[in-house]
């Protein structure tokens, strides 16, 4: 096996490198004067196993060409196999046509890493599951709902826990996490007149006395989640907390969410945090390296990766 890595997320592929116990491949990835992005594997991989380890977050289209030219320097190295392993799916938000004369950018970017050379794609909590149809190859897309149990299980009182979906299109998310904790479901019924946008409309469900856990996959302005924990809070909540996978935290939204009521926001290291974010005192990472690694070696054994979710 041999783990290939970029700029965007070099932290989290140390920590995977440490648990599987292979060292990062070297490799040389740089940018020419006019910011053309080259890149030159120093070690042999030919007939190897190569898994390149690059989230597609900000500045996305850098990391995402990133992410091109490196399975394409691997597949001209005759690499034997090449998994693109994408924590986080940049543009899966732009997964149909939204307006007339809008792009489906997903299905654009599924076509892009395809047809660099990727054989398969190894990522975490798509926006939507469908865009793993996409792709004309496998993809195996890994959900935090284990690891977010957990880390619930251990800090918070289950019998007296509420989860809670920000929107209705998380629901089946948010349910995952309830049936392993055992505990109720409440649904925010939020309306967004643009991106960026939203209003809370109502919550449907009780919440009076309760500890809500708010469970998304996305958290970008950050306005969403605030306007959920203060509209929890005003129906009699207890306290309003938030797990999120992929904190792309822009704009304003880490000082929104530090003035906001909720109690405390865990993320995964899916993206790198910024000095800003790791800085915040409601901000908490938790890794998602052990579960990234425990698939990707899965992988290359050529064993069940689903079964990690039994």
């Amino acid at each position: 096996m041999k783990i290939l890595t970029g700029n965007a997320n070099r932290p989290l592929a140390d920590a995977i490198s440490k648990e599987l116990g292979y060292p990062l491949t070297e490799a040389s990835v740089k940018r020419f004067s006019d910011q053309e992005v080259f890149v030159e594997i120093l070690e042999n991989v030919r007939g190897e196993d190569v898994f390149v380890v690059q989230p597609t977050s900000y500045p996305a289209n850098d990391n995402m060409m990133e992410l091109l030219v490196t399975i394409d320097a691997a597949r001209r190295g005759s690499a034997r196999r090449i998994t693109a392993v994408v924590p986080y799916f940049g543009y899966a938000r732009q997964d149909r046509k939204s307006a007339p004369r809008s792009p489906i950018s997903a299905k654009l970017v599924a076509n892009l890493i395809t047809t660099a050379g990727a054989d398969r794609v190894l990522t975490m909590d798509l926006h939507a599951g469908q865009i793993q149809g996409f792709f004309d190859i496998p993809v195996d897309n890994l959900h935090a709902a284990p690891v977010f149990a957990r880390d619930i299980a251990q800090n918070y009182d289950t019998e007296n826990l509420l989860i809670v979906s920000p929107d209705v299109g998380g629901v089946v998310r948010a349910r995952a996490i309830a049936k392993r904790l055992d505990c109720n479901l409440a649904i925010i019924d939020k309306r967004r007149e643009r991106a960026g946008v939203s209003e809370v409309m109502n919550v449907i469900g009780d919440v009076e006395g309760k500890n809500c856990i708010l469970i998304d996959d996305i958290v970008d302005s950050g306005g969403t989640l605030c306007n959920a924990a203060q509209a929890l809070l005003e129906n009699g909540a207890k306290s309003a907390s938030a797990y999120i996978t992929h904190g792309v935290l822009s704009g304003g939204a880490v000082s929104r969410i530090t003035s906001s009521s909720l109690q405390e926001l865990a993320i995964t290291d899916s993206i790198q945090g910024t000095d800003q974010v790791i800085d915040a005192e409601n901000i908490r990472h938790i890794s998602i390296a052990p579960i990234l690694s425990e698939a990707m070696k899965r992988i290359h054994d050529e064993q069940s990766v689903s079964c990690l979710f039994d």
